[in-house]
């Protein structure tokens, strides 16, 4: 396992972006597969998006799809959410999640699959 670091949190209004990031001190985080989710007031946790290891496949939960885009940098060993168009339900405390994986497996959306977890930050979209 490795240790996750996420970042980029805020306060925002309806409309604007933020960019999330997750990154790690380890080079063997560019054998992970990465997973964004979210946990909002009221809810339960939500898939939100994933990237595979090689970073050539990409899913979205309908919720975002068109609005924000999962990607990584291998160089800098950080994986990426870009967000646009934030609108109050996006409000939650959103985590990055890793497993180490083989080359051609596919991302998933299923949060027991993850065995690493960066601690959280915080997105908050005001109307």
């Amino acid at each position: 396992q490795v240790q996750l670091v996420d970042s980029g949190g805020g306060l925002v209004q309806a409309g604007d972006s933020l960019r999330l990031s997750c990154a790690s001190s380890r080079r063997l985080f560019n054998d992970y597969a990465v997973a964004w989710f979210r946990h909002g007031p009221g809810k339960d946790r939500e898939f939100v998006a994933a990237i595979s290891r090689s970073g050539g496949v990409m899913l979205y939960a309908d919720s975002v799809k068109g609005r924000f885009t999962i990607s990584r940098d291998k160089d800098k060993m950080t994986v990426y959410l870009q967000m646009n168009n934030l609108q109050p339900d996006d409000t939650a405390m959103y985590s990055c999640a890793g497993v180490r994986t083989i080359l051609t497996a596919q991302p998933n959306r299923d949060p027991s699959s993850y065995n690493s977890w960066g601690q959280g930050t915080q997105v908050t979209v005001s109307s």
